[in-house]
């Protein structure tokens, strides 16, 4: 699969409310990169069964559910392998009905057609309102 062909594949995975990574997706020594994660959350996670135990247990523990993503817009970069994408997720509230949405940037390099990279760099603040981890 391209860079896009993944991503796209991520997108139908949160819209299907499923953790955005497969095993068949992933490299067995991908890299996932959150810069700007909340405190106590880890900002680089590396190989295929760390990455999936982190994303499988935050899925678990997410208080809404994915109602749309939109993509603003993909970038192609010097590297073919490499693509940097804008995006927003937008969400229910599960427990309050409650809608919101953050925005995304983020970074994919592939390797053999899997996730090599996914360095995603977003808005604390408002990925900590939108989970309920920072007051409203």
């Amino acid at each position: 699969m391209t860079p896009r062909d993944l991503y796209e594949h991520m997108r139908r995975r949160w819209l299907s409310n499923d953790t955005a990574f497969d095993p068949d997706m992933l490299t067995e020594d991908v890299v996932i990169e959150t810069p700007f994660a909340l405190p106590g959350r880890p900002t680089r996670t590396a190989g295929r069964d760390a990455v999936l135990a982190y994303v499988r247990a935050g899925h678990a523990s997410l208080p809404f559910r994915f109602d749309d993503c939109r993509t603003l817009a993909v970038h192609e970069t010097a590297d073919p392998r490499t693509i940097v994408v804008e995006y927003e997720l937008h969400a229910t509230m599960t427990a309050t009905g409650e809608k919101d949405s953050a925005p995304f940037i983020a970074v994919l390099t592939a390797r053999d057609g899997r996730i090599a990279r996914w360095r995603e760099y977003q808005n604390p603040i408002a990925v900590g309102h939108a989970t309920g981890a920072l007051p409203g």
